[in-house]
């Protein structure tokens, strides 16, 4: 899953899309510490990927070397930010309101493995790109993906080649 944030930064691009700005100082006010980092970081990515990092690996070095200098916490605080922990999920519910997101329900996940299935199988192949479209939809929907979306690409899949199946056996 966490093969879509890119690997390699310029400072330019650093800069350009993990300076907090406005409102974002609004929401880290009342935060100190390895928390006021875990929380830019993970607002950032937020914003950048429309979905939150499973592992704390996944935000860029380079990013974690800026956003501590700007906050003003040693970047080597950052692992003391447990992403399980209560106040992290409690961090996921903040950012998902600020930015107007709100969880998957298995309703979306219905909705969005059959429109899988019906709009995108037929013609993308390619499991990362399937992938990909998903947390695009999801963006546009403004949900939070869920966990699941292997699943979900999964049971797409099955669902469109029976489909397909149907369709011919029907000619």
């Amino acid at each position: 899953m966490g093969a879509f944030m890119r690997r390699e930064w310029s400072p330019e691009d650093v800069v350009a899309c993990w300076t907090l700005v406005g409102s974002d100082w609004d929401l880290m006010a009342n935060k100190s510490g390895p928390t006021r980092l875990g929380f830019a970081l993970m607002l950032k990515f937020f914003e950048l990927e429309g979905r939150f990092p499973q592992l704390i690996e996944e935000f860029p070095q380079a990013a974690v070397d800026y956003v501590a200098d700007v906050v003003k916490v040693p970047a080597e605080d950052l692992a003391k930010y447990d992403l399980a922990s209560r106040s992290a999920k409690g961090h996921r519910t903040q950012i998902r309101e600020a930015l107007g997101f709100r969880p998957a329900t298995r309703a979306d996940e219905e909705r969005l493995t059959a429109w899988l299935a019906a709009e995108v199988c037929p013609v993308e192949l390619v499991e990362e790109r399937l992938r990909a479209a998903v947390l695009v939809q999801c963006r546009s929907d403004r949900i939070e993906p869920p966990g699941r979306i292997e699943r979900m690409v999964a049971a797409a899949r099955a669902r469109a080649d029976r489909q397909f199946c149907a369709q011919t056996v029907a000619r």
